[in-house]
């Protein structure tokens, strides 16, 4: 076994402490932009059952865009249903509704899916490894201390964070001293790197008690394969499908006093084992039948925490992320979602600052966006878990809770597609209008259009991958049109000059730094990829028409979808991370350059 040298002191980049979601999306994210990047864990071995489970909407968009997804929609569960369950007249439950699972119309996956979370890290495991990047385990940090010196803590190129790492599977040449230039703390909820760092959590524990188990079950009920909310005179009950033919059961505990010490209103563990979480379970289905079949895959008890860690970053050279800084109920599928989340917002700033191409100061809206996105998420989880608590709605009681419109009314938060990032250096919103139904500041709608040059239908998410590049997406009209064409040319002369953001902060070769994509209005009988400036088409994959494949199936209305007028045209900046930084009409080429300036470096020389 390889051990390591205490009197040797290494250096690196970013190094990342926990390897959970939030720890391997941000280290597979930099290992892709060729970061030098390290992983550690505490544990020997990864997760291998249970713990989170739900990916929503915009996370398997964000996968998508990394090339991990496809594994995930072929093996998980899918459930584009859900449906509502409340107290019958006459005892039991009866179902009050049926609706789609997610209500959010630009939603390219409209649908959740379900994988245990040890599945969802082994898509990270399997792409890192490619890459030549594993996670060291058996490794916890014991010592973290940050430089005071104001010199280095600005020097983008310098090592100020010194973190002492104690290999836990070794007795002697345990003790490893890193220099990082940023440190990443993903270790969870009881984060060693946030509580050592004195930031402190807001928030508290709810009265609510919860149980969760993976089974594998024989029942009667009609709709076990659905996203089932049950709310009976015997509990409330979530009903989640799962891989295969197991299921996973949300059961509330907090009315069974066979579970809840009445004094401190806690859990009792002593009494909490599969079979009781079973018993409960039955009785709220009931006049269904419910039996587990051999023994759970997984199962816990817990209280619901609500908390938000107060602030996400130290000098803008240590970050916390995931639940180091927020936690909450798991009912809603949020925690490694928003875990995940927060490390694909950072990433690609620490890509960019590490290479010198944009100012340290694009750090900190890390904190700015993903701090107020975790004070929503924990707002939308009281409103949600209240839903699991509250008396439900029946005839005898009008006031009660309806599952149905809170659960329409929450989707575009809990999906993911709906996340709003406010006005900042990288968020730029006064030339809205030009492109109206694109909202500056969320993510890109997904919509398809067909490549100009073979006229194959394309999702404009697949050809924005995330690989740290700005996408400059110029929407140009119909260049079949003389006077449109001569608009185009003009631009991109415009785009090509010496002064223009593109060679200004373009770091000697633009390419690597801006994705420049052109989406016309004429039909696929009228325009050739070559009509095209050569300015905006840099491959003849990166010329895309506004028209439908060759059998109508796909495509067309994109830029209606989009409010863009198409004899107007615009210029959309799509950040890294797919979030639109900005849009512009093409007269207004020197805000886009102010936009760029606010946070990028132009190259020396």
């Amino acid at each position: 076994m390889t051990t390591l040298n205490p009197l040797i002191e290494s250096k690196v980049d970013v190094l990342i402490i926990g390897a959970g979601p939030a720890g391997l999306m941000c280290a597979n994210a930099l290992a892709s932009a060729g970061v030098d990047v390290r992983i550690i864990d505490k544990r020997a071995v990864g997760v291998a059952a249970g713990q989170a489970d739900g990916i929503q909407p915009r996370t398997i968009e964000v996968l998508q865009s990394y090339g991990l997804a496809e594994p995930l929609i072929r093996i998980g569960a899918h459930f584009p249903r859900a449906s509502f369950w409340n107290p019958g007249p006459n005892g039991g439950i009866v179902r009050t509704q049926r609706t789609p699972s997610i209500f959010s119309p630009t939603a390219r996956y409209p649908y959740l899916i379900t994988r245990h979370q040890g599945g969802i890290e082994s898509l990270f495991h399997g792409s890192m490894e490619a890459k030549g990047l594993h996670v060291q385990r058996s490794t916890i940090p014991t010592a973290i201390q940050l430089s005071q010196v104001e010199s280095e803590l600005r020097d983008p190129k310098a090592n100020p964070v010194k973190v002492t790492l104690k290999r836990l599977d070794l007795e002697e040449d345990d003790i490893e001293v890193v220099h990082a230039k940023f440190v990443l703390g993903a270790d969870g909820a009881h984060s060693w790197v946030r509580n050592v760092l004195g930031i402190k959590l807001e928030g508290d524990n709810t009265d609510s008690i919860w149980g969760v188990l993976d089974v594998y079950p024989e029942t009667d009920f009609p709709d076990s394969r659905n996203w089932t909310f049950i709310h009976s005179h015997n509990g409330t009950l979530m009903n989640i499908p799962r891989e295969g033919d197991m299921m996973r059961y949300y059961i509330q505990l907090s009315e069974d006093p066979d579970f809840v010490d009445p004094k401190t209103r806690r859990v009792n563990k002593a009494r909490a084992n599969p079979d009781r979480l079973m018993e409960t379970a039955a009785k709220i289905f009931q006049p269904y039948s419910l039996k587990m079949l051999g023994e759970p895959e997984w199962w816990t008890i817990y209280v619901i925490g609500q908390r938000v860690a107060q602030k996400f970053s130290i000098e803008d050279r240590i970050f916390i992320a995931g639940d180091a800084c927020h936690t909450h109920s798991p009912k809603a599928g949020q925690g490694m979602n928003a875990s995940m989340n927060d490390s694909h917002n950072l990433a690609w700033k620490l890509a960019h600052v590490l290479r010198g191409w944009a100012d340290l100061s694009l750090l900190k809206t890390y904190e700015f966006e993903r701090l107020k996105f975790a004070r929503d998420l924990i707002d939308f989880d009281r409103k949600w878990s209240k839903l699991f608590t509250g008396k439900p709605r029946t005839e005898a009681n009008e006031d009660g809770i309806s599952h149905e419109e809170a659960f329409q009314t929450f989707s575009g938060f809990s999906s993911g597609v709906g996340v709003r990032y406010e006005a900042s250096a990288i968020v730029a919103k006064q030339h809205q209008p030009c492109a109206a139904k694109l909202v500056v500041g969320e993510r890109m709608i997904p919509h398809v259009f067909v490549q100009a040059a073979d006229i194959r239908a394309v999702n404009i998410h697949d050809v924005m991958p995330s690989d740290t590049r700005f996408k400059v997406l110029v929407f140009a009209g119909n260049v079949a049109d003389k006077a449109a064409l001569a608009r185009v040319r003009a631009l991109a002369d415009k785009l090509d000059a010496p002064k223009s953001f593109v060679h200004r902060y373009g770091q000697g070769d633009y390419h690597k730094v801006f994705d420049i994509l052109c989406i016309c209005a004429g039909s696929k009988d009228e325009v050739d990829f070559i009509d095209v400036p050569q300015m905006l088409r840099p491959h003849w994959s990166k010329v895309l028409l506004d028209d439908t494949d060759m059998h109508g199936r796909e495509g067309g209305g994109g830029f209606a979808a989009y409010g863009i007028d198409p004899k107007a045209g615009a210029i959309v900046v799509v950040r890294p991370d797919g979030y639109v930084g900005m849009v512009a009409p093409y007269e207004r080429l020197e805000d886009i350059s102010t936009y760029f300036g606010g946070f990028m470096v132009e190259k020396s020389g």
